[in-house]
């Protein structure tokens, strides 16, 4: 059975546990950076027993944005429908929230995820995403 908690109280074994589990290693290489960022979000955490084994990460304004930073799950419950229970919690509690946002890997398995859980690609909506991530250099 899976609990769900909303702001729980994390130790910083198990995040670096579930960041590491789907290789997040931008995450895990620097988790100083990634525990000060997570003290600065909102989140909502899947248990199993005492396993820290899902996790959604996200930040709004409460009006008109949401911005989802992570979204993961332990890769032996992937596909248990962990990860659109974490996303659902997270934009029902925010339903007043018009535009919510996420970026992700351009997967097929990603793209497909996001597309069942309703959100459309940007380009759907004849707009486009710019992103400036300061760990890759400018071409």
């Amino acid at each position: 059975m899976i609990i769900f908690k909303e702001n729980p109280k994390l130790a910083d074994k198990d995040i670096f546990t579930l960041y590491d589990s789907v290789g997040w290693s931008a995450y895990t290489n620097d988790m100083d950076k990634l525990l000060r960022g997570m003290k600065q979000s909102l989140l909502i955490s899947a248990h199993r027993e005492d396993e820290l084994v899902g996790l959604i990460r996200y930040i709004t304004d409460h009006e008109t944005i949401l911005f989802v930073q992570d979204l993961l799950v332990k890769p032996d419950l992937q596909r248990q429908g962990i990860g659109g229970e974490l996303l659902e919690r997270v934009l029902n509690k925010h339903s007043e929230v018009n535009q919510n946002l996420l970026l992700t890997d351009r997967t097929e398995s990603s793209i497909s995820f996001y597309k069942r859980q309703g959100f459309k690609m940007a380009e759907d909506f004849e707009t486009t995403a710019f992103v400036k991530d300061r760990r890759y250099k400018a071409t």
